[in-house]
């Protein structure tokens, strides 16, 4: 029995039966029957059609459980719509999947656990370990996210910006549990790319590629944070990398810029330098002057300025931070690092503390931490 053959073709099944009126939880409790009908019989018997079976024996499982219920009389109108075995025409029903489980009703963590599940074929336990919460309360999550939208129709245009904004917030939750979510945004992504020519779902594949790449060098044996400056680069993924790369430069050939575009233009200048010295800081500055001009976004002017002091002295980085919201996620840590590049430890040591007070985890406190004591420890002789 091919797995992965099973789970490849579940959201197109699945979007298949929410085209021809199947409600969202009766059609996922159908498409669940039919690949168990699937894993006992195919080993014998392989349909020449595996999707189009799936989608004749998940039909008519949801037509039976549909007779069963109370709203017999409004849903017996179904049974005449019942699909002839045979091949399933091609259309985009893996999309609209994506699209309703990105869907602007749902909150983004209710969107990313009911992508897990319906587009990713992850179990309930399995997200729920990931986002370490109880089995329990996911499953509420996810049955909320159903009930939402079970009466949302497909006749409005996809927003496939949602669905990237969905599936990059699964890449950034990285690895935790048995699942790796990183690792799991990337496969989603790329069935994404096959269904739909996008040069922002290209950007996003190949950004996700070209992060993931560095992965196994972001911390040491003991957990700790390792920079981006201080990362072994030889044991950067080069295949990736190179994956990565290619797949932007087909995309920024179509010139329809992007921000994810943008983003792995500026990941993709990290990962071609040999060392951190070597950084075409200055090219860098010119990709987030692009990202501005289309997100305007107050976080991607910290990280210009962080740029800027790269590439013109960190006098003229903390010039760009002015003006800019204190307490923006990593505004003390920017600040703290340009200062000390300016010399002015004490300052420095004092805006690494209070980065580490405001850290969203324990790894980055810690170095922070660390960072602080280093400057104070210096400061000290």
């Amino acid at each position: 029995m091919d797995e992965a053959l099973l789970r490849s073709l579940t959201p197109a099944v699945l979007g298949v039966l929410v085209r021809r009126g199947a409600d969202f939880a009766a059609a996922e409790d159908a498409v669940q029957d039919a690949l168990i009908e699937a894993v006992r019989g195919w080993p014998a018997d392989p349909p020449r059609d595996p999707k189009g079976w799936l989608v004749t024996v998940a039909w008519r499982k949801f037509l039976d459980a549909t007779r069963a219920d109370a709203a017999r009389r409004r849903r017996e109108g179904l049974v005449d719509e019942e699909p002839a075995p045979g091949p399933v025409p091609a259309v985009d029903d893996t999309l609209q999947l994506y699209v309703l489980c990105a869907h602007p009703s749902l909150t983004p963590s209710s969107a990313v656990a009911l992508t897990l599940r319906a587009v990713g074929g992850l179990t309930t336990r399995q997200i729920a370990q990931a986002y370490l919460v109880p089995e329990a309360t996911m499953a509420q999550r996810i049955s909320r996210a159903k009930r939402t939208v079970s009466g949302v129709r497909f006749d409005a245009p996809g927003d496939v910006a949602t669905v990237l904004r969905v599936l990059y917030l699964v890449f950034n939750e990285g690895y935790s549990g048995d699942v790796d979510l990183a690792a799991e945004a990337i496969r989603l992504t790329r069935q994404l790319a096959a269904v739909i020519d996008h040069p922002e779902v290209a950007g996003l594949l190949a950004l996700m590629l070209l992060h993931h790449a560095r992965r196994d060098t972001r911390t040491a044996p003991d957990g700790s944070l390792v920079p981006l400056a201080e990362q072994d680069r030889r044991r950067w993924d080069t295949r990736s990398i190179a994956e990565g790369v290619q797949i932007l430069q087909a995309a920024l050939a179509r010139d329809r810029l992007g921000e994810f575009q943008a983003q792995a233009a500026i990941a993709a200048l990290h990962a071609d330098a040999p060392t951190a010295e070597e950084t075409d800081w200055v090219q860098i500055v010119e990709w987030y002057d692009e990202l501005l001009r289309l997100t305007d976004s107050p976080v991607v002017l910290l990280n210009r300025a962080v740029a800027v002091g790269e590439a013109d002295g960190p006098r003229a980085g903390l010039a760009a931070l002015a003006g800019l919201d204190d307490s923006l996620p990593r505004y003390a840590a920017v600040a703290a690092y340009l200062h000390e590049r300016d010399g002015d430890r004490a300052t420095a040591a004092r805006l690494y503390a209070e980065a580490a007070h405001r850290a969203a985890n324990l790894a980055e406190r810690d170095h922070l931490t660390r960072q602080a004591a280093r400057l104070n420890t210096r400061r000290g002789r």
